[in-house]
């Protein structure tokens, strides 16, 4: 297995592509700290890895609040003692609007979630980290790295821009500490994130655009599934990536290639 000995911490683990990851993580031997908001959807999680015979831990949290990070990272070190992979999942699309309709708490709100709380997430898990090196995959996006088209997304994709920022000087700063720190870039993937999508007037913010039939090449126009957006995970956070860092990836079927 893998992962065999190691300990992840996996926000948004509760559904999607952050249970998807929580699941083959513990397959492959990895003893997993579940975070979310809503403590039922990770209690799902956990209870699903005990099953299938894996170790879980449940704790709840919101990432844009420093004091719940820090009470993730004291709990995982409670319970196991150590750290070795943080996958900085979870996050918000947010309101999607033009900009002079768009307010700032709407705006504020995106932030906090997907870019500060991207920073609580590392931050907090950097001292445990530092006693044995890891990796760190940070959930960035198409959008912000190669896809502006979409219109009234400019919270949301200015976020996933700073994630990138944010990851590439994590890389640099940290590598001295064997801790290596990647990001993944998804494009369409069947999750319930896009339903959760706030839009308004979004057509005001259009610029005509035309693409050929099927906007993702690889899989005519089908989005991608959580699973396989795991499997970049476990490959970044395993030993097979161990001179990898400072590097986003891109996981969307070539659908971003279409600009």
């Amino acid at each position: 297995m893998e992962l065999e000995g190691k300990v992840a911490v996996i926000t948004g683990g509760g559904s999607g592509i952050g249970k998807a990851t929580a699941m083959l993580f513990a397959k492959e031997g990895a003893k997993v700290t579940v975070v979310a908001r809503t403590q039922a959807d990770i209690d799902r999680t956990a209870e699903e890895i005990k099953r299938d015979g894996g170790e879980a831990l449940a704790v709840r949290g919101d990432i844009s609040r420093p004091k719940d990070m820090q009470h993730v990272y004291s709990e995982t070190e409670k319970r196991w003692g150590r750290l070795d992979i943080v996958f900085a999942h979870a996050g918000v699309n947010g309101v999607w609007a033009p900009i002079e309709e768009i307010e700032p708490d709407e705006w504020n709100k995106t932030i906090s979630i997907n870019l500060n709380g991207t920073f609580h997430t590392v931050k907090y898990a950097v001292p445990l980290l530092k006693r044995n090196g890891g990796s760190v995959i940070i959930t960035s996006s198409i959008n912000g790295t190669r896809l502006f088209h979409n219109a009234g997304a400019s919270a949301y994709s200015s976020s996933k821009a700073g994630q990138i920022a944010f990851m590439k000087m994590m890389a640099l700063e940290l590598a001295k500490y064997r801790i290596r720190v990647n990001a993944i870039c998804p494009g369409a993937i069947d999750t319930s994130v896009e339903q959760r999508t706030e839009r308004r007037d979004t057509e005001r913010a259009e610029e005509p655009a035309h693409y050929p039939a099927g906007s993702i090449p690889l899989t005519d126009g089908k989005p991608g599934r959580p699973e396989q957006v795991a499997q970049l995970v476990l490959f970044l956070a395993s030993d097979r990536s161990n001179h990898i860092t400072g590097t986003p990836v891109w996981i969307d079927g070539a659908e971003s290639l279409l600009e």
